[in-house]
């Protein structure tokens, strides 16, 4: 499509020379072209229009016979708009400025005099890639949007939780997740909370794990004043404050044995006792709980309640670690390194080759946590504008075989299913056909396809 045919598009051309500015300002049909003279009025308009591309002359006011103010500008402008393509322009003899400013994040560079068309067709490529990354941008939100908010995926493992949640939310049983530390339990726990008609009212966390024993039963049950040495004032716990709401109970595993049979009688009967007073308290809470252990390990040695596991897991989610997630590992990582890119004015543009073989193969033992620390490092002391497998200093990671094709895919799981529907037909052709609903001659070049006789 030329471009006199395409719809109006916005092109910053930052320029300082009159003639150059007319020249450019007509030269390029179906856009929409803003000038701008110096740095200062070109990052304005970069604020006020959001061009999608911009073409930049090194060579700015106050100093225009150097490229320290166009080299500024640029990194200025990819501050404010890391997506934007930004071209410069530069002398015949400014070769050494021209491969500085791709060094740090432009899309390409353009030597004087200016040739319209040649310019023209850099300028449409550079908005053609702009308008794919956007389009790339909604395909990846579209595709990551579940009904659990903080949660970013697209595996069927974590959607299949997704469900699940959605189902227990509105029911109020008492919930327990199970899952390596670093996989999100207490997103998962929030979600719990958020979809159900609790949501309004608080969500109360406390990590058992965290707190001296000596401390948590007051934390929990809360304390009158003079109960021990120290209480000066009467004081409520979690449990109490958390009425009319959810109370998110993680590393339940850690609770001391002296403090079970006190949440026991508290999960049957929904009241509790502060230290040191006498009355009862009624408090309407839905409880969720969270452990990396394995409880039912516990139980057995004796280290917690049968009663009180039975009690807490009404119903049991498990949490799958990342390394279990299909896709996901990648999908994170781009969104992180998104994320952290803004947050740290970085033009990180994504990651090499290298860095996604090794994202993908990783085994991820601190799951969700570990991938956020180690995107985050990376960022910050990348020295390109792609992260590298070496900058994410992932140990030990044991590259598998490259992608297959989807081609080499179906012949795999092709040769699998029959191998296994022989096997269960005693190799009988006519009832592995029935059962696979193919013919028998189409049965019979699928085994001499796959060496099956």
């Amino acid at each position: 499509m030329s471009r006199s045919k395409q719809s109006q598009k916005k092109l910053l051309v930052i320029e300082d020379d009159p003639g150059l500015q007319s020249q450019l300002k007509w030269c390029f049909d179906g856009y929409k072209v803003v000038i701008a003279g110096d740095r200062e009025e070109g990052l304005s308009q970069v604020r006020r229009i959001e061009p999608p591309v911009v073409l930049l002359d090194l060579g700015l006011p106050p100093d225009p016979e150097n490229a320290s103010e166009g080299l500024a500008a640029l990194e200025q402008i990819l501050k404010i708009a890391p997506s934007t393509k930004v071209i410069v322009v530069t002398g015949n003899d400014d070769r050494a400025n021209a491969v500085a400013a791709i060094a740090r994040g432009a899309y390409d560079f353009y030597q004087k005099p200016v040739e319209a068309d040649v310019l023209g067709l850099i300028v449409d490529r550079a908005y053609q890639l702009y308008e794919l990354e956007e389009e790339n941008r909604q395909l990846v939100n579209n595709m990551v949007s579940s009904p659990i908010s903080g949660i970013i995926a697209c595996s069927p493992q974590m959607m299949k939780l997704c469900r699940n949640v959605e189902k227990i939310a509105p029911t109020g049983v008492t919930t327990l997740l199970l899952g390596e530390s670093g996989t999100g339990k207490e997103v998962i726990a929030r979600a719990l909370h958020e979809l159900s008609d609790r949501a309004k009212n608080r969500f109360v966390a406390i990590n058992c794990g965290a707190i001296p024993e000596t401390l948590l039963e007051s934390e929990l049950f809360g304390y009158e004043k003079g109960a021990f040495t120290g209480a000066t004032k009467q004081t409520i716990g979690k449990i109490e404050y958390a009425d009319g709401g959810t109370l998110f109970l993680d590393e339940i595993g850690d609770i001391p044995a002296s403090l079970q049979v006190k949440l026991l009688r508290f999960l049957q009967e929904r009241i509790i006792e502060r230290l040191g007073a006498r009355g009862e308290i009624p408090v309407d809470v839905r409880v969720i709980c969270a452990t990396h252990q394995n409880l039912t390990e516990l139980v057995g040695r004796g280290d917690f309640r049968e009663d009180l596991y039975y009690r807490i897991s009404e119903i049991s989610l498990k949490i799958p670690p990342l390394r279990e997630r299909d896709g996901d590992p990648v999908l994170l990582a781009r969104m992180f390194l998104e994320h952290f890119s803004q947050a740290h004015g970085r033009n990180i543009r994504g990651y090499t080759e290298d860095a996604l073989a090794a994202i993908e193969h990783y085994a991820w033992p601190g799951n969700v946590r570990e991938m956020e620390n180690k995107v985050k490092r990376a960022v910050i002391m990348a020295d390109g504008n792609q992260v590298t497998a070496e900058e994410l200093e992932l140990d030990e990671v044991s590259v598998g075989p490259a992608l297959r094709t989807l081609k080499e895919e179906k012949e795999i799981l092709e040769r699998k299913v029959i191998t296994r529907a022989l096997g269960l037909y005693d190799n009988n052709v006519s009832l592995v056909a029935d059962a696979l609903g193919i013919s028998r001659p189409t049965m019979y070049d699928l085994m001499n396809k796959y060496g099956l006789k």
